[in-house]
């Protein structure tokens, strides 16, 4: 499995890490510290199986020339009886524009078309705690809600990950980056 990814700048990605050390030290969540390395990220794409060698020859074009994006993670929410509590950026014209232009120049690599990161369905976000109860979230949502500010950074890197590792309950523990591209 894979994932593309928006990566942050470095005090964008503090301050999810932040957040991250914090509902892990109180016993709330390790989402943080549960996969090797984990960056804090917006998934553009995802895909079951993917043409490694292609699909990077394609992204060094794409990519050559392409801005770094302003965004801005303001809205703290989560997905319906999903367990999941994230940040979401608003949807700025860059953002989607980036988005949109994702999938038109990558549709060849689509392998699901019930993809929850294809057009129309997406939600651009970056996970602060997953597989919560619901009194974990309630005291997830509690803590964010008093500890998180709006935060203003740039996407600066697009990357490809690769599912490689999962623990006997089925979480991701090893998704590391095998290609990433900056943006200027």
């Amino acid at each position: 499995m894979y994932a593309v990814a928006a990566l942050f700048d470095t005090e964008t990605e503090k301050c999810i890490k932040n957040l991250w050390n914090g509902l892990s030290d109180k016993g709330i969540s390790n989402y943080g510290q549960e996969a090797k390395d984990r960056r804090a990220h917006i998934t553009i794409a995802d895909y079951n199986n993917l043409d490694k060698n292609s699909f990077i020859e394609l992204a060094e074009e794409v990519y050559k020339d392409k801005n770094q994006i302003e965004i801005s993670l303001s809205i703290l929410g989560t997905f319906v009886k999903s367990g999941t509590l994230f940040v979401s950026a608003a949807i700025t014209t860059e953002l989607h524009e980036l988005h949109k232009n994702y999938h038109d120049k990558f549709a060849e690599f689509n392998d699901d078309p019930n993809s929850f990161y294809l057009p129309g369905k997406w939600v651009p976000h970056c996970t602060i705690a997953s597989r919560l109860n619901d009194e974990n979230m309630l005291k997830a949502f509690d803590y964010c809600s008093k500890e998180l500010k709006m935060i203003k950074g740039k996407i600066t890197e697009i990357a490809l990950l690769e599912f490689k590792e999962f623990n006997e309950a089925g979480v991701c523990i090893n998704a590391p980056i095998i290609y990433s591209k900056k943006l200027k």
